[in-house]
């Protein structure tokens, strides 16, 4: 296997891109759901970059209006833990006071990024906010989050695809793998 292969690194599929599908439209259903009598505007937030697969299927998934936003939040260097500092890289465009919030994240870690994304959305005065993850690691948690949409519950492994990197790569692998020695 070459390095110019695409899964070079991976040593196995921790969920399949059918499982990864049928959890979106379910997470969808569940948010159309608790959003469809709210008359507060709705603005989903997507946490770059590696959220950004997960986003745009589960907003295709979610059938309400809404507006899409984005905020760049920067918490890992080029290695495999986090740095413990938090930057807000690109902040939203949108004025989210009065309005239902949603955030789109890809996987919570240690919690420390969204605790500070959470507190300084917070601030900012909206009706409500929720979370929603891909992967929810809670082995490696240290600080407390409210999560109110989970797509999976994973194990302490480094993981990658479907939006998550390593140095930038992955992003575009379809599932969510393990990753294996490089």
């Amino acid at each position: 296997m070459s390095k110019k292969d695409w899964e070079y690194g991976i040593k196995k599929i921790l969920i399949s891109e059918e499982e990864i599908k049928k959890r979106v439209k379910e997470l969808g259903a569940q948010i159309t759901n608790d959003y469809k009598d709210k008359e507060e505007d709705l603005i989903v937030i997507c946490l770059l970059k590696g959220s950004i697969l997960f986003y745009a299927d589960l907003c295709k998934e979610i059938k309400l209006p809404m507006k899409m936003d984005f905020m760049t939040v920067s918490s890992y260097g080029n290695g495999f833990e986090t740095s413990r500092e938090v930057k807000i890289v690109k902040d939203l465009d949108e004025n989210i006071m009065g309005k239902n919030v949603l955030v789109i994240e890809d996987i919570i870690d240690s919690g420390l990024t969204l605790k500070r994304v959470l507190k300084m959305l917070g601030h900012r005065e909206p009706k409500s906010v929720s979370l929603c993850t891909l992967l929810n690691k809670e082995a490696n948690r240290e600080v407390e989050v409210d999560v109110q949409y989970i797509g999976f519950n994973i194990e302490d492994e480094f993981v990658l695809g479907y939006g998550l990197d390593f140095k930038q790569e992955y992003r575009n692998v379809p599932y969510i793998g393990v990753m294996g020695e490089f």
